[in-house]
């Protein structure tokens, strides 16, 4: 049982999540993931790979009536899921388990929407964290492509898959969401300006034909270089992160 942990504020206290001190930390990525889902109340959604339930309850804060399914194989961060989704008071029901063998009847439930944030890095890429549970959150052990084909089996026709991963593995992700998906649009999160995006939102819909789309870069802070003196997120960064905004799509009401 992890045995250090801190508590920490989303959404500007809207969300407060007991968390590892040192293990795979919660920050802003699984603040935007939230965000770039279309749920809308009443609407079922599933999380693969919830950790301690940041994603979860940000989307929960933001659109009442939610129900939310979070499964996350280590059984520590489900805990802690599960006891963050208590005190947050949230339609959220954890499942420890392994996404490739879901529980029968979540396998018998099919979804409006699927959320995830894969593993970053591949085997074999990049060096091993020291933490375990950092370790497993950060490297690929199940391929991208099952945690794709998972969302598609859950998914409802028509239902929309909403991911964030890093900006180089776009090309693994599209390769994926070639079987079964359209209306594949995607969103770089840019840094600052004139770099490169680090990381990339990607929404999908199952069974769709609508063209592929290539949005303008989100940008996250302003300014060339950190200012420490002060926040420096731009305002449309600073909506999201900190105001609890939706990260809108062409087309969202």
């Amino acid at each position: 049982m992890l045995d250090a942990t801190t508590r920490d504020a989303f959404l500007g206290g809207r969300v407060v999540l007991r968390q590892p001190r040192d293990g795979y930390r919660a920050a802003t990525d699984p603040v935007f993931l939230a965000a770039a889902c279309p749920a809308k109340s009443g609407d079922h959604v599933l999380e693969l790979g919830c950790g301690v339930g940041a994603a979860a309850l940000c989307l929960a804060a933001r659109v009442a009536g939610v129900q939310i399914f979070g499964v996350e194989r280590q059984a520590d961060y489900a805990t802690l899921a599960c006891e963050n989704a208590a005190v947050a008071g949230a339609n959220l029901r954890i499942v420890q388990a392994d996404l490739t063998a879901l529980p029968a009847d979540l396998r018998q439930m099919q979804f409006d929407h699927v959320i995830a944030n894969p593993p970053y890095f591949g085997a074999g890429e990049g060096s091993r964290a020291k933490d375990a549970g950092r370790e497993a959150a950060n490297r690929e052990d199940t391929p991208l492509a099952d945690w794709i084909g998972v969302a598609r089996a859950r998914l409802k026709p028509g239902g929309w898959l909403t991911l964030i991963h890093l900006a180089e593995r776009l090309p693994d992700c599209l390769g994926a969401l070639a079987d079964g998906f359209g209306a594949v649009a995607v969103l770089p999160l840019q840094p600052r300006a004139g770099r490169a995006a680090s990381r990339v939102v990607i929404r999908a819909r199952r069974a769709a034909r609508t063209p592929f789309t290539l949005l303008a870069p989100f940008l996250i802070h302003e300014g060339s270089v950190h200012g420490a003196d002060a926040p420096d997120y731009t305002a449309q960064a600073q909506a999201v992160l900190r105001e609890g905004a939706a990260l809108r799509f062409p087309g969202d009401d």
